[in-house]
């Protein structure tokens, strides 16, 4: 496993248990860069200041936070790390609530905690956390940040999710969005009832993958061996006005599956 990112302690009431932080995410996004298409060369951007017109060492460059229109309150780098409050290597458990309550729209990343020292105590926790399926909520600070987390049993080991704090969350009654013409029909909710059922399957995430990234990798790869190739055409299904008979079809093109 890769090394930790951070070391730390989680506390309950008197029990301490040292643990180290270690990413869940392995990031395997295509990434490109910016290239002059006449000859080859890679991009470079460059700091300037319009005022000046010229280029800024990176020791000259502070944060600042806009308050209005080209106006910024500027902080140095130990005046944000004061009004952070002080580091905190504990994880302090503050509740344990039910992990299925947990909506998933609050989740934000995944990292493993890893045992340090003190494995009994690691192992209870772990232990106690599964047998109830509860998460214990905790506050983190990392990189100048605070972060909620939640803390469960996964795979053998503790996992730790970041969350989205509640007042970081659009409620769906918040949007701008165009109610339905009209209430579905009892039978239309019964079809697409069968449809979900002729769906269900238990939830295995090997049976997914990123076919895009797959897609963009082996285009890559042809061009870089100078064959040339052919692009793929977008198709548009279509669409029926009839709800019932494309419930009807979908059925029966899951059930031909």
């Amino acid at each position: 496993m890769a090394r930790s990112i951070w070391n730390g302690t989680i506390t309950v009431g008197t029990i301490a248990v040292p643990i180290k932080v270690h990413s869940a995410i392995e990031d395997k996004t295509v990434h490109f860069h910016e290239v002059h298409a006449t000859d080859g060369a890679r991009i470079e951007h460059k700091r300037i200041c319009p005022e000046e017109g010229e280029e800024v060492p990176y020791s000259e460059i502070v944060k600042g936070f806009e308050v209005a229109p080209d106006e910024y309150v500027v902080l140095e780098k130990d005046e944000i790390a004061a009004a952070a409050g002080p580091r905190s290597r504990r994880l302090e458990i503050e509740e344990f609530v039910d992990a299925a309550a947990i909506d998933p729209v609050y989740y934000e990343r995944t990292y493993y905690l890893g045992v340090r020292e003190a494995a009994d105590a690691y192992r209870v926790l772990h232990d106690a956390l599964k047998a109830a399926r509860r998460a214990a909520l905790a506050r983190w600070q990392f990189h100048n940040r605070e972060y909620l987390v939640a803390i469960r049993a996964l795979d053998g080991i503790l996992a730790m999710h970041t969350m989205r704090f509640d007042d970081e969350i659009v409620r769906g009654d918040e949007l701008d969005v165009e109610a339905p013409s009209r209430k579905p029909t009892d039978r239309e909710i019964e079809m697409a009832g069968v449809l979900v059922d002729s769906l269900h399957v238990g939830f295995d995430p090997r049976d997914f993958s990123d076919t895009y990234r797959q897609r963009v990798l082996d285009h890559l790869e042809q061009k870089r061996r100078g064959t040339a190739p052919e692009l793929a055409q977008s198709q548009e299904r279509p669409q029926s006005d009839d709800l019932l008979a494309a419930l009807k079809a979908s059925i029966e093109a899951g059930a031909s599956r």
